[in-house]
């Protein structure tokens, strides 16, 4: 998910419903009697979780070159993948950002805490965007996880984040949706919330299903068994499913989900535009992969990246699932052979190489099943035969997008030294008492600037009342598109916004600069 240079910031408000914790009794609990279980070997379970990681690092590879250059329109054009491109999953954060977090069950065990999840995401030190970066930001402001993905703090709570990441979760849970469902909430929620987390939840319960089962619908199907019914997501996934049986053709189905799907997206770069980072829309991508691939592995990976939007995040997803189904051993060779000259070299930011990640994943999958219940032996795996816990449903709903208010639009009032940033995406100024005052019809709003390494502090005014201290302060670089605050709550109406440079810089920024680029209007 390496895309333009986004970013995310500090959400004070917003519109949260029937949120709540899903599993308080930990993952136990609820299984099947002992009788009901079932066997894998070890060489089975390791051949298995190879594939699972391989087709990872294939389908990332596989799309990176249209990684959003594809966005609401198939992608046409010919995609002549070449051995030696696999050496770039290495370096992608589509994998590396996973294994943080498998790092700290391999370092505090499978109990660690969402907060302890989130302690370590804060010390990263590789690029982030969206979702990801909101909830780093937010961490290293002394926002304790889970807080960090909640959408009273991050705007980003519906982005695809997670569900990039989760993929590690699924491959250590074989037969065991619960078990998934579980830790998925835990890491999940350090940088999502709803949706969010649940395209997390439906990644690692296919992985989950796709140990023991031969069908890729059935895999979906027991993906979208593991989310709560009434949610966005499930909805969206739902529909794929019954589409998918009236069409034979995955064109059709995709233009039936881009024309009842692919709206209202908070995301602050992607609303009332073609970008869409939505995890339940780029979710469908991935299901139309596994639903059309019929088990092709190139098909899959095919059907998934033509669909665009985070096209080289979902053939990686889709290609990981179905390398659990079919195992290393039965992806096709023109795809693994080049894997030999790079298994044991690290991926960025990490200690794991393929083979290591291999390696521990295995042996987080010894743990995971014997604390579900089952057991091992000198031939393999014992697994309790389990379904999937039913889930509280949270979701983050801030209403209808209606309109983005541009800078140049007479409902900005300026007041002091405003100047244009290169290109005009902004208006900066770092000029103590500079003003910036917008009025809006809504029930909700997202006031949008640039963060970077130069930016200090405003005081955020809504309706005559100071609700906060903003600042665009990015200690890696320049992030275009960004949320700097958002409430979704308000009474429907007009409301003013009113923002005053303080003209100090954010402690370890270079400079004290406001960017401002546009306000979000919602409506309920």
């Amino acid at each position: 998910m390496r895309v333009r240079l986004f970013a995310h910031s500090l959400l004070l408000g917003s519109l949260i419903l029937s949120s709540g914790a899903i599993l308080s009794a930990g993952p136990k609990g609820g299984g099947p009697s002992p009788a009901a279980t079932r066997q894998l070997s070890w060489a089975a379970l390791e051949d298995k979780v190879r594939g699972g990681w391989a087709g990872q690092m294939i389908g990332v590879t596989y799309g990176a070159p249209t990684e959003f250059r594809f966005e609401q329109k198939i992608n046409q054009q010919p995609r002549h993948w070449k051995p030696e491109e696999l050496k770039g999953a290495l370096d992608q954060d589509d994998l590396y950002v996973e294994m943080t977090f498998a790092d700290v069950m391999d370092r505090l065990g499978l109990n660690a805490t969402t907060e302890q999840y989130g302690e370590a995401f804060k010390d990263s030190k590789y690029q982030l965007w969206h979702a990801n970066l909101a909830a780093r930001r937010l961490l290293r402001r002394g926002v304790k996880a889970p807080a960090s993905g909640n959408p009273q703090h991050n705007l980003h709570a519906n982005d695809i984040d997670f569900q990039i990441e989760s993929d590690f979760i699924g491959l250590m849970s074989p037969g065991l949706p619960r078990a998934a469902q579980h830790y998925a909430e835990r890491v999940g929620h350090v940088m999502n919330y709803g949706d969010g987390v649940y395209g997390g939840v439906f990644i690692s319960a296919m992985y989950a299903a796709a140990f023991f089962e031969n069908d890729p619908r059935q895999v979906v199907e027991a993906g979208v068994a593991a989310i709560p019914a009434g949610s966005v997501y499930a909805q969206v996934i739902r529909d794929t499913l019954k589409w998918s049986t009236e069409n034979g053709d995955w064109k059709k189905t995709w233009q039936m989900i881009e024309e009842k799907w692919d709206r209202d997206d908070p995301c602050p770069d992607g609303a009332l535009r073609p970008f869409n980072i939505d995890a339940a829309l780029n979710g469908a991508y991935v299901a139309l992969g596994l639903l059309y691939g019929g088990g092709d592995f190139e098909k899959t990976m095919e059907v998934s990246m033509r669909a665009g939007q985070d096209s080289d995040c979902n053939p990686s997803s889709a290609a990981g699932v179905l390398g659990v189904m079919l195992g290393y051993k039965r992806i096709p060779s023109k795809w693994t052979a080049p894997l030999a000259a790079i298994a044991d070299s690290k991926f960025s930011y990490t200690n794991y190489s393929f083979n290591s990640i291999v390696k521990s994943t295995v042996e987080r999958a010894k743990l995971v099943v014997q604390e579900q219940g089952g057991s091992t032996s000198e031939k393999g795996l014992t697994i309790p035969a389990q379904k999937p816990a039913t889930l509280k449903l949270e979701q983050f709903a801030p209403g209808h997008v209606v309109e983005r208010i541009a800078l140049n639009d007479a409902r900005w009032k300026w007041q002091g030294d405003w100047q244009a940033t290169e290109g005009g995406r902004a208006r900066r100024s770092k000029t103590a008492g500079a003003e910036a005052v917008v009025t809006f019809d809504g029930s909700g709003a997202m006031l949008v600037g640039t963060l970077d390494t130069d930016c200090g502090t405003a005081q955020l005014y809504l309706d005559g009342k100071r609700l906060a201290t903003i600042d665009g302060y990015n200690d890696d670089g320049d992030r275009g598109g960004e949320g700097l605050w958002g409430k979704f709550d308000l009474p429907s109406g007009q409301h003013t916004v009113r923002v005053v440079v303080a003209g100090k810089p954010y402690p370890g920024s270079k400079g004290a600069w406001v960017d401002l680029e546009d306000l979000v209007v919602f409506r309920k």
